[in-house]
């Protein structure tokens, strides 16, 4: 069992912020159905498919993660016919998920205006760049054109390299994981009420959500942050530090943990009377982490991460992908598992970092393209062998 068994999902997602925020709630078992285009499918279906080093059996790295466990049905959204039967699966649906640009589902008269007349307990989501209302709400956006409005790249580099975009997508991510909250919220409420609703996530107000205390401390200030690496504006040392193999980062952020550090280090310029507190350490920031840089660079990272972890300093390697996947603590939790693939073999993937007493993980394939139209139509619809055949050849299924 898991905990959204009884959630039956109509996936329209493309690309990957929709798309992840449906991968969540297929992990928490919800039904989730991929509705694709015919003959090409959602796009991320080309994406990689071609490559050897990220693909198998036709599907890359894009469709791989964030399709498992989807079920994928072929309907024409731009035919009244194809409409027509959408719309039976929307009276049997709980969910209906979109990443459109804005103004696009009611276009296709798939939005909610449309689909609640359709089922009056449906939910539906949109994911989009900037929102469904307000002036830009018609501008295209990807993760960076939404990292870069959001703020999060001013405060991301130095002033020497200028900002940067976080090299994890999360104007992306953004928008699908506070999608799939407004989804649960929205079940939640109808759970009440009797009635669904539709959740409107804009990728950019999730990215000023993000900003959450330091926009505060702009408001209060009245001063603009600006990007200081990896370093913190309150406390120090917080940095990373080189070692004779991988970055070794520190957290030194209380008064007790600097004194560990100083003793750790058998430092006595560490030990000065006024570093016992943080006004004098963020005074003498550049020196501190000088002296600490000293002392880093002459051992390996194995030899820091002992001696910090015995002292109970909060501190880290700086983890490449190899090192990060397979640390024992990830592993630990399933944030890696094998997925089974339609054609055969297995592969890797990241797991849900959801954990749920008495939910069990299990995993799925990503579907091919229309492999469970017939299937769909067929159980969910009640529909005959003859009925789906004439649809298809009428060309509003695939």
């Amino acid at each position: 069992m898991k905990a959204l068994d009884d959630i039956v999902l109509l996936d329209l997602t493309h690309m990957l912020s929709g798309p992840y925020g449906a991968m969540l709630l297929t992990d928490l078992g919800a039904q989730t159905i991929k509705v694709e285009p015919p003959g090409r499918g959602e796009g991320t279906r080309a994406l990689q498919a071609k490559d050897p080093k990220n693909s198998m059996h036709g599907m890359g790295s894009y469709f791989l993660t964030l399709n498992r466990g989807k079920k994928s049905v072929c309907i024409d959204l731009k035919s009244d016919g194809g409409r027509e039967v959408f719309y039976e699966l929307v009276k049997k649906a709980d969910v209906v998920m979109s990443n459109f640009s804005a103004g696009v589902p009611a276009r296709l008269k798939i939005d909610f205006e449309h689909l609640s007349k359709v089922n009056p307990k449906i939910v539906t989501c949109s994911v989009t760049g900037f929102g469904e209302t307000g002036p830009a709400q018609k501008r295209p956006a990807f993760d960076m054109v939404a990292q870069a409005t959001g703020g999060g790249m001013s405060i991301t580099g130095d002033p020497t390299t200028g900002p940067f975009r976080a090299g994890i997508p999360i104007g992306d991510l953004g928008g699908g994981l506070f999608g799939a909250i407004g989804i649960l919220a929205a079940l939640h409420e109808r759970d009440r009420t009797g009635k669904g609703q539709h959740v409107d996530i804009s990728m950019l107000d999730a990215q000023i959500s993000m900003l959450n205390y330091m926009a505060t401390m702009y408001f209060l200030s009245d001063e603009n942050p600006y990007g200081i690496g990896n370093s913190h504006f309150v406390h120090v040392p917080y940095d990373v530090f080189r070692t004779k193999t991988r970055p070794v980062v520190l957290a030194i952020i209380t008064d007790n943990f600097f004194a560990s550090l100083a003793e750790m280090l058998d430092d006595d310029f560490l030990r000065n009377e006024e570093y016992k507190t943080q006004p004098a350490r963020l005074r003498d920031q550049k020196i501190i982490n000088g002296r600490v840089q000293e002392h880093f660079e002459k051992q390996p990272a194995e030899h820091w991460l002992e001696l910090l972890e015995a002292a109970r300093i909060p501190h880290a390697p700086v983890n490449d992908f190899k090192h990060a996947l397979a640390d024992e603590q990830v592993l630990s939790r399933d944030m890696v598992v094998d997925v089974p693939h339609v054609d055969g073999g297995t592969f890797k993937v990241v797991g849900n970092p959801v954990k749920i007493s008495g939910h069990q993980d299990t995993w799925e394939s990503p579907p091919k393209l229309g492999h469970h139209t017939d299937e769909v139509l067929r159980d969910m619809l009640g529909k005959s062998d003859a009925e789906i055949e004439k649809l298809r050849a009428d060309g509003f299924i695939g």
